[in-house]
């Protein structure tokens, strides 16, 4: 039977839709992107925020359709929605055949041979188990390039997240699993390899008692055919001091850091239950750039807190002006419903939210543009991810940039290069948040940036 398979929201939603693909393959499913032809259609689903819990209704909704004027015998929803509002979605979308959460995927073919049976149910194992994998997941990042889950859940139970309830606590997957994983990724051609997790600098807390994010990392570095190690997702304060130590001297780790820091304000990071203030985040980042000097650091902030004052907003603003992040994004503030943020008094309209985002992002602009330019000049490795044929340039990535979050560079180069190639590259000036450069054709040294 062919399966139309929908994967909405994060990186780390996306590694898992990969391990649900690979059982679907392993069962003797095979797949398609026309919904038309489905007989099966499962939407792994977010609800991280509003846009996205909206985003995932609309899309379950769309596809429903297919069941009247299409192929499809069985919907199932899997992911965050399908765990937070389980109740809602059955009773509220009879076209919904079975539902199954976010630490119970390994039950989707279970989930699967009931539905076609005429058997609607929720496959709910709990948010204190880790899913079995699959033999060999699916990958559909292209094949060069791969997530590594290494922790499910968090603890951290900021005041605006709704993560701890629908992903459970933060539970850490044997180093053992994740360096079997990542030798398979290799051998199936990645070369790039993304660890991420809600947080990754707590890995290995809960099952080997310390912090072991550095060993893992160490024993990842070994694995030959890796080129790149990238890490996301690390919070602030969990950063040490032998962790920069290895990201400066491992040569396989590019130099790019994700610290969502979500404000500048003390009096907003205290609110949302951040265990950070402005003058330890700053300590961090000078940190790590006296040590790694070419580092990239990437952040996140949400825009529009409740309580959030016009001063806090300056705040804000003179602390991105100050950190001259590399990379930059700002959310608006999404009141979850279960958190307690969203019944804080002093909620902010929308529009002083948009605009205190807007405002944010136009210093960031500035910031990043500066940056760009003042790359012209350095030789980078790029890792190639296509061909624009019309402009006759490539497309391609800096270890600076991850996928989908960050910018790219556009490459000329008078031989052919090919996707998943690396080669050495002349910055010859920046395009906005992109970079342009000319390729040095020359044997890729194995060495680090």
């Amino acid at each position: 039977m062919k399966v139309l398979f929908v994967s909405l929201g994060c990186d780390k939603n996306l590694a898992d839709a990969e391990e649900m693909l690979g059982m679907l393959r392993e069962a003797g499913y095979s797949f398609t992107d026309d919904e038309q032809e489905a007989e099966i259609i499962i939407v792994n689903t977010c609800c991280f925020i509003g846009d996205a819990k909206e985003e995932s209704i609309q899309t379950i909704l769309e596809l429903a359709v297919q069941k009247e004027t299409g192929k499809c015998k069985v919907l199932l929803v899997t992911g965050c929605l399908a765990e937070r509002y389980k109740e809602e979605v059955l009773t509220e979308m009879p076209e919904v055949d079975a539902i199954i959460g976010t630490r119970s995927y390994d039950h989707l073919i279970t989930a699967l041979e009931k539905a076609l049976s005429g058997k609607r149910s929720m496959e709910l194992c709990g948010l204190e188990r880790l899913p079995e994998r699959a033999k060999k997941r699916v990958l559909t990042t292209g094949g060069y390039y791969s997530y590594l889950k290494i922790a499910e859940g968090c603890n951290k139970h900021c005041t605006y997240c709704v993560i701890p309830s629908i992903r459970g606590n933060f539970t850490s997957v044997p180093m053992e699993d994740l360096v079997a994983q990542a030798e398979q990724l290799a051998e199936n051609g990645v070369t790039e390899l993304i660890l991420v997790a809600q947080e990754t600098t707590l890995y290995g807390v809960d099952i080997y008692g310390k912090k072991m994010l550095p060993e893992l990392l160490k024993k990842l570095c070994c694995i030959e055919r890796l080129k790149w190690i990238r890490i996301l997702y690390c919070y602030p304060e969990e950063i040490t001091d032998e962790l920069i130590e290895v990201i400066a001297t491992e040569k396989k780790i590019c130099h790019y850091l994700d610290i969502p820091i979500q404000s500048g304000s003390d009096s907003v990071l205290k609110r949302m239950g951040r265990r950070t203030n402005c003058a330890q985040l700053s300590d961090t980042i000078s940190k790590l750039r006296e040590q790694v000097p070419d580092i990239a650091l990437r952040t996140t902030l949400i825009s529009g807190f409740p309580g959030e004052t016009a001063e806090d907003h300056e705040n804000t603003l003179d602390f991105v002006d100050a950190m001259e992040f590399e990379r930059l994004g700002v959310f608006t503030y999404s009141p979850e419903e279960g958190t307690p943020a969203a019944k804080m008094p002093d909620q902010i309209d929308e529009d002083i939210k948009e605009a205190r985002r807007d405002e944010i992002m136009e210093l960031q602009q500035e910031i990043a543009f500066e940056k760009a330019e003042a790359m012209t000049g350095r030789r980078l490795t790029v890792l190639i991810e296509g061909k624009l044929p019309e402009d006759n340039v490539y497309v391609g990535r800096t270890y600076m940039d991850a996928p989908g979050v960050d910018g790219n560079i556009f490459v000329t180069c008078e031989e052919e290069l090919y996707t998943g190639e690396y080669v050495e590259v002349t910055v010859t000036g920046g395009a906005e948040y992109d970079l342009l450069g000319e390729c040095i054709k020359e044997p890729i040294l194995e060495e680090k940036l």
